[in-house]
């Protein structure tokens, strides 16, 4: 349908739905799933964009509201299939009867129709603005024909593109049991984004014996050589590639990247791979001017004193105040894959990667007395607020990018982003972490 669309019009915005009362099937699988799906489908296919903004708050947008949020754009056109439009002309359409506000939609707003299979168009029934676009049967499956075959176990490959087919069968999706979030993998043939520190002269030298897998165009997965923070800008620049990162550590300890050996650019075709599915925070933060920005962090996100005054904060936990007043150089929310690092210096007991759950921490707390952290649930959501006033201000902080001066920090697990982080199976992430709960004689510590 999008394919048809892009003749006709200068941009086409695809926007998942967030949870439909009428849509149960919405439901079927995580919003990350769906977001990583859809970014995957419409990747590369021009005039495109895809915006997540309904799956990140959890909503459903009607169409009358995309007339305020993308009007600035110019002319807009909203597609349905012919399917809604049927029996408009004697206001019976779906749209006249089940759509909210649905009889001045119908007569204000530029309709563009797909015409699909079975439901023949009258033109008695075509809105007052109308542009119809005709599809043969071989130019359209219902997604819901799509989940019934995965379900069924029956053929789907033609139905979808082979990027999308393969993340389905990683994770197990559509088949009525709870997804994977741990997958074994094999690259046989190599396809690599290659992102090396630049600054980093063994990375550099280490990129050229892996050039030989190098394709920009159509990568299969991002070859990141450095340290862990040369991992954090990969993921930061790229994760809407919806691909696996694959790290090689050119670094120091490189907690989320493979020692050299274990992956060495010969033998990756054969090797056998683990695949994490980890989770990203959407982190909002209010300057004290009011206004707010937002934000995605793999490892952590905080807000600490920027003065010689120890920070004051109020700590809120899905509403409700935990601690109305902390008293520390500042607090930090942390991902299990961050909770080996800024999160570790102020006392956090790294979680596993498995582990679903997040964490909360002071840094240098004063009052409570005693206090250090907290495990969080991943449905929690934390709000941090400066009760210092103007004499002891604070600054936001992203996976070490600084937001600037802020008053609060809100932060929750994102509902769209999530980062597929690749291990070889004789020592993944786990065994990383386990190495730090156990350091004798670890050369890594």
């Amino acid at each position: 349908m999008v394919e048809a669309l892009v003749p006709h019009f200068d941009q086409i915005l695809v926007v998942p739905c967030g949870p439909r009362p009428d849509k149960p099937t919405t439901n079927d699988v995580e919003p990350w799933h769906r977001a990583a799906l859809t970014d995957i489908t419409f990747r590369g296919i021009p005039k495109v964009e895809v915006d997540l903004f309904d799956l990140e708050s959890a909503a459903f947008t009607t169409n009358d509201v995309f007339e305020s949020r993308y009007g600035h754009l110019g002319e807009l056109w909203h597609v349905i299939g012919s399917d809604l439009s049927k029996g408009g002309g004697k206001e019976q359409s779906p749209i006249h009867l089940y759509w909210e506000r649905g009889r001045e939609m119908w007569r204000t707003l530029k309709f563009c129709i797909m015409a699909r299979e079975g439901y023949e168009v009258e033109a008695a029934d075509l809105p007052p603005m109308n542009q119809l676009i005709r599809l043969s049967p071989l130019e359209f499956s219902a997604s819901s024909q799509i989940r019934e075959r995965i379900f069924k176990r029956l053929g789907y490959a033609p139905l979808v593109t082979a990027e999308v087919g393969a993340y389905i069968e990683r994770y197990g999706l559509y088949r009525g049991r709870i997804p994977a979030q741990r997958t074994r993998w094999f690259l046989e043939h190599p396809r690599l984004l290659i992102f090396a520190d630049e600054r980093n002269a063994r990375a550099m030298a280490l990129a050229a014996t892996y050039r030989q897998w190098e394709d920009r165009e159509n990568p299969a997965g991002i070859l990141v050589l450095g340290g862990d923070g040369t991992m954090l800008r990969a993921i930061h620049e790229h994760w809407r590639k919806r691909i696996p990162f694959i790290g090689v550590n050119q670094g120091h300890l490189g907690f989320l990247l493979n020692e050299p050996d274990v992956v060495p650019a010969e033998a990756m075709p054969q090797t056998e791979f683990v695949i994490r599915l980890m989770p990203m925070l959407y982190i909002e933060s209010e300057a004290p001017d009011g206004s707010r920005q937002t934000d995605l962090a793999f490892n952590d996100a905080w807000v600490e004193r920027s003065t010689s005054q120890s920070a004051w904060l109020e700590v809120q936990v899905n509403g409700q105040v935990r601690i109305p007043k902390l008293v520390a150089d500042g607090a930090l929310v942390c991902t299990a894959a961050g909770s080996t690092a800024y999160a570790r210096s102020m006392g956090v007991a790294p979680l596993l990667a498995d582990t679903p759950g997040w964490i909360l921490a002071g840094s240098n707390v004063m009052s409570p007395p005693g206090w250090k952290s907290a495990l969080l649930s991943p449905e929690a959501d934390v709000t941090l607020r400066s009760v210092g006033g103007e004499k002891r201000p604070l600054n936001a902080y992203v996976g070490g990018r600084s937001l600037g001066p802020a008053v609060s920090l809100h932060a929750r697990h994102s509902r769209i982003a999530t980062v597929e982080m690749v291990f070889a199976a004789q020592r993944d992430m786990a065994e990383k972490i386990s190495a730090i709960q156990f350091p004798q004689g670890n050369a890594l510590l």
